[in-house]
């Protein structure tokens, strides 16, 4: 299992992408919350609001995910990063794969 981390502009744009993924059984589970962050942009200090996101999903499904979320996200950059899950309860990755089993 991969968790999938990335921030968005806003809880809009997170859901969004979220939504979709789930539509297309990509991902089996999103979570997202409101952060603060401060960063460095095009040679200016940025502190501002965003909206981090984990989705939950297959290890292979990775790269169509990654994929999927440039496509649609406004960032220009977009953080996108792959934490492998290499323990996981049982049952809840039974869960997942027939959340994202493509038919």
């Amino acid at each position: 299992m991969s968790l999938v981390y990335t921030v968005c502009k806003n809880k809009t744009e997170a859901k969004k992408i979220a939504t979709m993924l789930i539509k297309l059984k990509l991902i089996a589970c999103a979570n997202y919350w409101p952060i603060e962050s401060v960063y460095r942009w095009k040679n200016k200090i940025v502190n501002g609001q965003e909206v981090v996101m984990i989705l939950k999903t297959r290890n292979n499904y990775y790269k169509k995910v990654e994929s999927l979320i440039k496509k649609i996200h406004s960032y220009e950059t977009p953080c996108i990063l792959r934490i492998n899950a290499d323990q996981v309860e049982k049952k809840y990755l039974e869960w997942l794969f027939k959340e994202t089993k493509i038919v």
